[in-house]
């Protein structure tokens, strides 16, 4: 079943996350199941909501992504993200 994700990053600035991101790009298999992603800057710092294929495929991104992220110097333990079934998903013109 997808999923939601939405998970708030505090203190984390576009410029981290684009460093995150670039990394993660080097390796595309790493996002198998993600049906789509949006990132947005907050005053606090990151808000990024992706659907995923199924909670495993995010979980699998999520155990190869963190140890990335850390060393790029993202909180080691961030919050739990809000995890939510997807009733419907469709792409307007798809």
């Amino acid at each position: 079943m997808a999923v939601l994700i939405h998970a708030v990053v505090p203190g984390i600035t576009s410029d981290q996350y684009d460093a995150l991101n670039a990394r993660l790009q080097e390796t595309p298999e790493i996002f198998d199941g993600c049906l789509s992603h949006v990132c947005v800057a907050t005053d606090e710092g990151l808000d990024i909501f992706d659907v995923w294929a199924s909670e495993q495929q995010m979980m699998a991104f999520a155990d190869k992504m963190m140890p990335i992220a850390v060393e790029l110097g993202w909180p080691a333990t961030p919050g739990q993200p809000e995890i939510l079934p997807v009733h419907n998903y469709w792409t307007p013109g798809a």
